[in-house]
Parts: structure tokens; C-alpha cells; sequence
């Protein structure tokens, strides 16, 4: 498959819905990017792919690495930390634990770094994307395995979910400042006004003489409703179902 074929160009909305209005306020002015297709679901199973490339994401914040299969396809994945040029890496049920390797958790030993999890077996890696980020496998109780979560949360997966052996690239992210308001802008985040420091006629907590807080008023959006102490969740998320144990 030919690489150009991996990318498709970015749609930009600027926060605008279908009638052309704002409905997300604070976004556009991002740079032209291309998506990248990437392979969430590792399902090129027993076949061996050799790493041609680690390549920049303008979309995410981990680096992505360029598989080149045996038979001549081409796929992106998410870059374990490490993950060098020519390494060989596979999908298949149980492999050698080696980064960049997919495979069933029942078949990944207790402690081993992984990422790019399944919360159903088969839909693809949904869970532990982002730059730096990996779990642990706690223990494992027949067709079960308990997973520590980035977040200190302990949830439960079928045995038969894939994972990828790894730490996901990139782990010093946290550390990178913006040099300048531009740096934001191009990423397609424009400037937050505070309440405070704009008009009664704009937002609730506006107006009045010299420089004032919110006041007596709880603090509320601008569209008038309230944005602290109230509860704003109207469901429950299918993924709580396998929440074990809450994060700290």
C-alpha cells in the first residue's frame, strides 16, 4: 500500500456547527494538517512488520511509528517509547514481549508497561493513547484481568482484549512550554476571556466599577447556569461498568 494512501486532509469547522454559528467556543485558526490512518485494531495477524519510520503527529501528542508488512502494506501505529528504525514487531495471540508487539492479556505477564488497549475484544485500542502514558497488569482471575490505570484507577478486561507491549513515546511532553500565544493558535485554540473582565451584557459575571470578582452569585457560564457545585452528568458511561476501583 502506498503511504499517500495513509492520509486524508483534516476538515476544518472552527468550532462552527451546520447553520455556520459558533457552538464551540475558542477554536480556529489551526494550521492545514493531514490525518493519519492509524491501526488501532492490530488485526495484520503472524505477520512480521519492520519499523521504516518514526514520524511526527501534528493530530496527537505521541510520536507514530511506519510499520512495512512482509507483504508490502504499510500501517501506522502509536511509537512505544524506544522503538527504533528496523526493529521487527508482530500481532498475533501470544509473542515475545518486546515493544511495539500486540497481543491477549492473558498471554502478557504480571508488570509488564502496555498501552493501546481493547475495552472489547476486537473494536480496536481505545483506552492509553496518549504521549507517555502506560498500565500494569494486577492479577488475572480466569477469562479476567485487572489493569491499574494511568490515573490509579484499577479496571477489569476480558483476557481476550489485545494490548501492545510498551510505554506510549513521547513522556517528556509535560515538560514542553508554548513560547507564544501563536504556538496555541495554530493548534486551533484561540483565547479564554475571563467572565470577570468583560460586560454585563456578555456574561453574568461582567460589569461593575473597578476590578471585582464574581461577588455574591455563584459562579455561572456565560449562558446563565451554574458552573460550580451543581451536577452536570446525565449518564453513566458504558466503560464505569468495569471500574473496580476508583482513582485517587
Amino acid at each position: 500500500m502506498l503511504k499517500k494512501k495513509l492520509y486524508t486532509i483534516r476538515k476544518k469547522h472552527g468550532g462552527r456547527g451546520a447553520l455556520g454559528r459558533v457552538s464551540v467556543r475558542h477554536q480556529g485558526g489551526e494550521h492545514k494538517r493531514f490525518l493519519r490512518a492509524i491501526d488501532w485494531k492490530r488485526n495484520k495477524r503472524d505477520i512480521q512488520a519492520k519499523v521504516e519510520s518514526i514520524e511526527y503527529d501534528p493530530n496527537r501528542s505521541a510520536s507514530l511509528a511506519l510499520l512495512l508488512y512482509v507483504d508490502g502494506e504499510r500501517r501506522y501505529i502509536v511509537s512505544p517509547d524506544k522503538l527504533k528504525v528496523g526493529d521487527l514487531v508482530v500481532s498475533k495471540d501470544k509473542a515475545a514481549i518486546s515493544l511495539g508487539n500486540a497481543m491477549k492479556l492473558k498471554n502478557i505477564p504480571m508488570g509488564v508497561p502496555i498501552h493501546n488497549l481493547e475495552i472489547v475484544p476486537g473494536k480496536g485500542g481505545q483506552l492509553i493513547r496518549s504521549a507517555g502514558s502506560m498500565a500494569l497488569i494486577q492479577s488475572k482471575e480466569g477469562d479476567e484481568v485487572h489493569i491499574k490505570m494511568p490515573s490509579g484507577e484499577i479496571r477489569v478486561f476480558k483476557s481476550d482484549a489485545y494490548a501492545t507491549i510498551g510505554q506510549v513515546s513521547n513522556p517528556s511532553l509535560s515538560n514542553k512550554k508554548l513560547k507564544k500565544a501563536g504556538d496555541n493558535i495554530r493548534r486551533g485554540i484561540r483565547p479564554t476571556v475571563r467572565g470577570v473582565a468583560q460586560n454585563p451584557g456578555s456574561h453574568p459575571h461582567g460589569g461593575g466599577e473597578g476590578r471585582k470578582g464574581v461577588g455574591m452569585k455563584s459562579p455561572k457560564t456565560p449562558w446563565g447556569r451554574k458552573a460550580m457545585g451543581k451536577k452536570t452528568r446525565k449518564k453513566v458511561k458504558y466503560s464505569d461498568r468495569i471500574i473496580l476501583k476508583r482513582g485517587k
